[in-house]
């Protein structure tokens, strides 16, 4: 599985006064069972990036392509592409309207004109994989709580049977409890199902913590792209477009500038308390 983007650009109000550019020359490539974190300030063109990986939105120029098609090629499906690039959008559960559960999730599967029998049983599966029970089935989805009404509008693009899964702020409104709950169904769902995730995310601790690839958008350009260790070593050119590095991170640079010497890959929580009790241990020890 690959998604490519060949010198790709994305203009609003095209033609007229209003004319502004969303994004810019943008050349990317995601490959398969790979684990991306976007991060931008709000304007940067993560939103419509999203939507140009599933044909939701159609670029001004440039190509776009999914498994080395063109999906602007006349005759290229853009209903099995929804398929296989499944996108959740912010506030997925604003999303659920039929009458219960599982004909809400039954719903995108039927669309793209999955087999009765195929969609019944991605259905329930989809459900399972996301912690609903059998109990719900039937339950009208405007019953059921906030994280559960999240999981289902989930359940309907995983029964698709997707090969990338694309969230658009997946925790927006979620207390911490909720948001962690919520990504490590999506690290479940990557491991298990082999597929490749991309979610946007204004949290840089999220992205440092589940993130193996990092891009970092700014006025419709790709300006930063790599593992995020790598990239949260750029502290001054991401604090000039508006945004952070993880705390942890931030704790970690403090401390070697005390001249603590602590090792690598400090951007999370539980490394950086890892690093700090290893020098710690080796000062003990004398051997610092």
């Amino acid at each position: 599985m690959s998604i490519r983007l060949e010198n790709v650009s994305y203009v609003y109000g095209m033609g007229t006064t209003e004319e502004k550019y969303a994004l810019k020359n943008i050349n990317l490539e995601i490959g398969n069972h790979e684990l991306v974190g976007i991060a931008g300030h709000t304007g940067s063109g993560k939103s419509t990036l999203l939507q140009l990986f599933n044909g939701l939105e159609h670029a001004a120029h440039g190509t776009v392509y999914y498994n080395d098609q063109n999906i602007y090629e006349k005759g290229f499906s853009m209903k099995e592409l929804r398929g296989r690039v499944g996108l959740v959008f912010q506030y997925p559960e604003h999303q659920l309207f039929e009458a219960t559960v599982i004909k809400d999730v039954e719903f995108g599967p039927a669309n793209i004109g999955m087999p009765p029998m195929e969609v019944e049983l991605n259905s329930f599966q989809a459900l399972k994989d996301v912690g609903i029970g059998e109990e719900l089935l039937d339950a009208s989805p405007l019953t059921l709580s906030g994280g559960q009404k999240r999981r289902v509008a989930l359940a309907g693009v995983l029964a698709m049977q997707p090969e990338v899964l694309v969230l658009d702020e997946p925790m927006a409104g979620l207390d911490p409890l909720g948001r962690r709950e919520v990504f490590e169904l999506l690290l479940k769902l990557y491991q298990e199902r082999n597929i490749t995730i991309i979610f946007v995310s204004h949290s840089m601790e999220d992205i440092a913590e589940y993130a193996g690839r990092v891009l970092i958008m700014n006025q419709g350009e790709i300006v930063l792209d790599g593992r995020p260790d790598k990239v949260f070593r750029y502290r001054k050119e991401l604090e000039q477009i508006g945004l952070g590095i993880p705390q942890s991170a931030l704790l970690a640079a403090s401390l070697r500038e005390r001249g603590i010497r602590l090792a690598d890959g400090c951007i999370t929580v539980e490394k950086t308390t890892q690093a700090i009790v290893e020098w710690y241990q080796n000062r003990k020890r004398g051997a610092v």
